[in-house]
């Protein structure tokens, strides 16, 4: 067993390896901006290091920080967490080249399935269905009027796709020929500040499927572990906002058709770690989208189902080749629903109260007198809640939202109760669209949530 795992992180993930770590008698260094010199991750950690000003650019997406930090603080591991360099092939190379274990799959196999064109080439390869799509657009003249060409092929709208991330960010929909120049454009500059790579590709884009997606865990040696899918349908311009376990759109012989295809993917790939292969599900069909190899923020629905760790089994299987789960699809039990909070603007918590009782779990970096910085992503905390049935994980849901109390910052609490209430999301019939339309119709009735 490792001593002492750096976490190149911040923020509500950061804390959730640090907890895990504890329970595993490894040491914790949290890495740090100026911006987040009071963070919740650098009180937990038994050590803290800066490693430059606010901006990301400078500090948390600066690889050579990131390694110095572990070398100098005598770590043997480091834990990417979600976002940042989570799925950059270089920064875990560079990581593995120091000496350093890194908790994820290796470079090469970060390298085919963080490039989100080589991912879904690789998926056609193992037969799973996949939306028709392009490689890599050119930053050049040429490659625009390739890309224009194809766009025109496969109809629009389309979708323009960071190869190198997710999370919504260097993503544009395009549903017009003379408008696909301006957001290439847009959304090779987002990627290159959020990914550190401004390559993107285009796919046809669906209006309204739903997003399910598969947690993978493996053990490098083959063994590879499903513990369930996740529903990831109600989102905000491609940002998840709820997601639940098992989804209520899927059906049983869907389920397994997944399971049945990416399985042989981990396997073949000797993948190590968790990882997530997600899938738009349009009626009866369902084509896959992509690999994200790495830990997903919403994986506390999928531990609420099936009572694994995930971090846990995550380093585990990196640093000694080996889980304590069985393979294939682990039994499962009950409903789990997460809700993010977001905040909606930078400012000073002044008032926390989190809520509690039985089935329900708050992951956050928040405390009273923490300020919430305008330099990072908006999530500042999740509700997860676990029930017997969906009925029961709703109304669970419901009363953990009503206990909740921010002050001192504006967040979306209160529009994630009104979605949790919605007669349609208690159905479980809605898709992507579903929410962006919902919001439109309270407005124009004059009840906006």
């Amino acid at each position: 067993m490792i001593k002492r795992l750096l976490i190149a992180n911040r923020g509500e993930i950061a804390v959730r390896i640090i907890r895990s770590c504890r329970e595993m008698g490894i040491e914790t260094v949290a890495v740090y901006s100026t911006a987040d010199r009071n963070s919740l991750h650098v009180r937990l950690a038994g050590r803290a290091v800066c490693i430059g000003p606010p901006a990301p650019a400078k500090s948390y997406l600066v690889k050579e920080n990131l390694v110095m930090a572990a070398l100098h603080t005598g770590c043997e591991a480091i834990h990417p967490g979600a976002g940042f360099l989570s799925e950059n092939a270089e920064f875990a190379r560079f990581a593995e080249e120091a000496g350093l274990v890194f908790i994820g799959p290796g470079a090469e196999v970060i390298e085919l399935l963080g490039d989100k064109v080589r991912a879904r080439e690789a998926a056609k390869r193992y037969g799973l269905p996949v939306t028709p799509g392009t490689g890599v657009v050119a930053p050049d003249p040429a490659g625009s009027r390739a890309a224009e060409e194809a766009a025109l092929s496969m109809g629009f709208p389309v979708i323009i796709k960071a190869a190198a991330g997710g999370g919504g960010r260097g993503m544009r929909i395009v549903r017009r020929p003379e408008d696909l120049a301006e957001n290439l454009s847009i959304a090779r500059a987002e990627a290159e500040a959020n990914f550190a790579c401004g390559d993107v590709f285009i796919e046809k884009y669906l209006e309204n499927p739903r997003h399910v997606e598969l947690q993978i865990l493996a053990d490098g040696q083959g063994t590879t572990a499903v513990l369930g899918e996740r529903d990831c349908t109600v989102q905000n311009n491609h940002q998840k906002l709820i997601e639940e376990s098992p989804s209520p759109g899927i059906t049983e012989d869907m389920r397994n058709t997944m399971i049945s295809g990416a399985l042989p993917v981990f396997r073949e790939l000797q993948y190590r770690g968790a990882g997530t292969m997600e899938f738009l599900v349009e009626k009866d069909s369902f084509y896959f989208m992509e690999v994200n190899p790495r830990i997903q923020v919403e994986h506390p629905v999928s531990e609420a189902v099936s009572g694994v760790d995930i971090v846990r089994q995550q380093i585990l299987s990196c640093t000694e080749g080996r889980m304590e789960t069985g393979g294939g699809l682990l039994p499962l039990s009950g409903w789990a629903l997460e809700c993010r909070i977001n905040a909606l603007g930078p400012g000073t918590v002044t008032r926390l109260e989190v809520p509690g009782g039985p089935g329900v779990r708050f992951d956050s970096y928040l405390y009273q007198g923490c300020a919430v910085s305008p330099h990072y992503d908006s999530l500042a905390a999740k509700i997860i809640v676990h029930g017997p049935d969906r009925q029961a994980t709703l109304a669970r849901m419901d009363r953990a939202l009503g206990e909740l109390r921010i002050e001192g910052i504006q967040t979306n609490a209160g529009r994630q109760r009104w979605i949790v209430n919605h007669p349609v999301f208690t159905q479980g019939v809605f898709g992507v669209s579903w929410y962006a339309q919902a919001l439109q119709a309270a407005g124009e009735a004059g009840t906006p949530p």
